[in-house]
């Protein structure tokens, strides 16, 4: 009996130290570049961008999506607006480098609060909020929450509004009692990176994905079983979230700019997107024909754009989109990646 209970226990235990030690390998890939702060009993990580002399832009705080870190956005933006503003790149609490706190951190409404706490404690008054796809919902909680800190906002394919069906089955499990304790130290590491290619490519779908985002983004982080827990606990708490709170985002007054894809196949912009422009009086809504999941990195001129009308500057962002639409025809004309199945990319089914 004792021999039959070890051979059974002896593959989940290699399982689980094959895990541990990838885990180990990614930080080692890549190491946090951050700072953390402490914000009241557990520590929030993110890079802090110092307002420079000459800046033409208000403070921007830039939140990342699902599965993500703060690598993301960092890579889209931080080139392009260094030296114009203060800019803040978090990891959203229990993803990246940040601890994940008390409970009210599984919603967007707590994240947003623990991003408030970090504004005060960097110094920052006010921002422009930069929110993609599930850093949406954060977003849109952070203007209804903190209007006294919101400066603007400006919403990246973001995930925001109720969607029919439900969200991808390794998330139930992954945030499961026990059993979900077991998938993410046994399970989530080799079938993620057997997935990740395909994965990040799918993310980018129908664009040609940037040869170097694995590379330069860390998006195996999220493999770690911890953090891989709070991204499923993330996902499995937002549908009812967004139910409950979608009717509040009226009360949102600063001024918004939402730009999307029309491809988006992860997040639907006719849900949530267009939801965002009816929502919120005033809001502008900018759609990129072509584009999908990553506006962020397909359209950074036209978020930029954004970030300077929000500022006071008069810009056409329709146009702004339509020639952003002319530069990337010429990348219709490569092969377009096929749909593939992925653990990476936390697709909202029928949102």
């Amino acid at each position: 009996m004792f021999a039959e209970v070890s051979a059974l226990l002896a593959p989940l235990a290699a399982a689980i130290g094959y895990s541990s030690y990838k885990a180990r390998q990614f930080e080692q890939a890549y190491p946090n570049i951050g700072e953390l702060t402490d914000i009241g009993g557990y520590r929030m990580n993110a890079v802090h961008v110092p307002r420079p002399e000459h800046a033409d832009l208000p403070a921007l705080v830039f939140v990342h999506g699902a599965s993500g870190n703060l690598l993301d956005q960092m890579v889209a933006f931080r080139a392009a607006l260094e030296g114009r503003a203060e800019m803040l790149f978090v990891d959203r609490p229990g993803h990246g480098y940040s601890e994940r706190g008390g409970p009210d951190n599984a919603i967007p409404s707590g994240q947003a609060d623990a991003i408030a706490r970090l504004m005060e404690k960097r110094g920052i008054e006010k921002a422009i909020i930069v929110g993609h796809s599930f850093g949406g919902a954060i977003a849109a909680a952070f203007g209804v929450r903190h209007p006294d800190k919101t400066a603007g906002l400006l919403f990246l394919a973001p995930a925001t509004h109720p969607w029919p069906g439900g969200i991808d089955w390794y998330y139930h499990v992954a945030a499961a009692p026990v059993v979900g304790w077991l998938f993410n130290h046994a399970i989530v590491v080799p079938l993620g990176l057997s997935r990740l290619e395909r994965g990040t490519l799918n993310v980018f779908r129908p664009n040609v994905r940037p040869a170097d985002y694995i590379e330069k983004t860390g998006p195996s982080l999220v493999l770690r079983p911890r953090t891989f827990h709070h991204n499923a606990t993330d996902f499995k708490r937002l549908l009812a979230y967004v139910k409950e709170q979608s009717p509040l985002y009226s009360r949102i007054a600063a001024p918004t700019v939402i730009i999307t894809g029309d491809k988006d196949e992860i997040v639907w912009e006719h849900l949530h997107s267009r939801g965002l422009a009816r929502d919120i009086a005033g809001s502008e809504l900018v759609i990129v024909r072509g584009v999908g999941h990553k506006p962020d990195y397909l359209a950074t001129d036209v978020a930029i754009a954004a970030m300077e009308k929000i500022a006071g500057e008069p810009r056409d962002l329709q146009a702004a989109a339509r020639k952003a639409e002319e530069r990337l025809a010429a990348a219709s004309r490569e092969q377009t990646p096929g749909p593939v199945p992925s653990l990476m990319p936390g697709a909202l089914s029928g949102a």
